[in-house]
């Protein structure tokens, strides 16, 4: 990466350019489960469920254009999970392959003790070897699999959960 990438949390104004990034994954059938484009408005409540010391939205820039976003979310929605969180990251189409997903999941565990969290998901399609690369390559494991659960247009597929545990 030639121009350093600054990463902060997301405010409102940054969420028609976040869902402008996940909906340029929808067409690809690797990355979401959603078949048609979302809007920000259903996206809104899914914004507001964030909060910088529980379970952040980041969004990351280079030369203050937003290149990608993190987002960690409640695992199941019940007390006894709250030292759990699924990660998920999207790129912006013109940033991908160019080692911005490693920065940020490492960037993601660094962060882990301040968020209380020690265990941290990810969800990804099975035929999403890059995505499943990149997260073991920083040690994620397989935790569950769950075998041709979606169906992506007439392609039924699997869902891999990956799972690490964060040590202090």
């Amino acid at each position: 990466m030639e121009n350093p990438m600054f990463i902060r949390d997301a405010v409102k104004e940054d969420l028609p350019t976040i869902v402008d990034i996940y909906n340029s994954t929808i067409e690809s059938r690797m990355v979401t489960a959603d078949l048609q484009p979302v809007s920000v408005s259903d996206r809104e409540p899914w914004f507001f469920n964030h909060s910088p010391g529980f379970r952040p939205l980041w969004v990351a820039e280079i030369d203050g254009e937003i290149c990608a976003w993190v987002s960690f979310e409640k695992f199941y929605g019940r007390p006894a999970y709250n030292q759990t969180a699924e990660i998920s990251i999207y790129i912006h189409p013109h940033y991908r392959g160019k080692g911005i997903g490693k920065e940020l999941v490492q960037r993601a565990i660094n962060e882990c003790p301040k968020l209380k969290i020690k265990t941290l998901l990810a969800f990804i399609f099975g035929h999403n070897e890059p995505s499943l690369k990149l997260f073991e390559r920083f040690g994620f494991t397989q935790m569950a699999l769950l075998p041709r659960v979606a169906l992506l247009d007439q392609d039924e597929r699997d869902l891999v959960i990956l799972g690490l545990r964060i040590e202090e």
